[in-house]
């Protein structure tokens, strides 16, 4: 067992799920990959690179697919957690900086930062994602430049201290809000995404439009 597992949601990640399972399995690295309903060949890729593989009958969302998999992960003997997106935006060369933070700082949380490099970004997530960002860092009174970033390392202590309860893409606010909530630092790690044109599975109306109802439910919450 490594000291850190690899976690991959996945959904119609066929071109390049069994390229990132090989690549992470190389560095050592366990790997647990959450098919979310896919429809092509991403659990079978994905097991033949050496994953362990959770499959959902039907598509149920990132957040729902990232809980059902933590569930499991919690039980086991690993440091912590690192997700990553299953599309080939996030690199396993990467991966190391992380670790290092995590190391040499010893946060709940590690979030990698795109925002050094904004131009690699879609000009209307480059947008969203600086406001949401603002709005997040404020609530958790830790500064996160890029709260949206699929790519993090979450402890296991944290992880075993949060409760996590949404189901889509409000989870990557929902866990820095706990994470910051439970006392735990929150440090960021510059990273390179790669976007080549590829298909975003975030839409920027409707999820905009579920981030500011999740916020709000928050703020009632105080």
């Amino acid at each position: 067992m490594s000291a850190f597992v690899c976690l991959i949601p996945s959904f119609n990640e066929e071109k390049t799920i069994g390229w990132l399972v090989m690549s992470l399995r190389a560095k050592g690295f366990d790997v647990t990959a959450i098919d979310d309903g896919s429809i092509d060949q991403t659990a079978r890729l994905a097991h033949a690179n050496g994953a362990e593989v959770i499959i959902n009958e039907r598509n149920l969302g990132k957040g729902a697919s990232l809980r059902k998999a933590f569930e499991i992960l919690k039980a086991r003997a690993y440091e912590g957690v690192i997700v990553m997106d299953g599309d080939g935006q996030h690199l396993p060369s990467d991966v190391d900086q992380f670790i290092r933070c995590f190391r040499e700082k010893s946060p709940g949380l590690v979030v990698g930062n795109r925002m050094h490099k904004p131009k690699r970004m879609p000009f209307i997530r480059q947008l969203t994602n600086a406001f949401m960002s603002f709005m997040i860092s404020r609530m958790c009174r830790q500064r996160v430049p890029d709260t949206q970033c699929g790519f993090r390392l979450i402890s296991m202590d944290a992880l075993r201290a949060i409760s996590l309860n949404t189901d889509r893409y409000e989870i990557e606010s929902e866990m820095l809000l706990e994470v910051a909530r439970a006392g735990f630092k929150i440090e960021s790690v510059p990273i390179t995404s790669v976007y080549d044109g590829q298909y975003s599975a975030i839409h920027p109306v409707k999820d905009t439009v579920r981030f500011f109802r999740f916020i709000f439910g928050k703020k009632d919450e105080k």
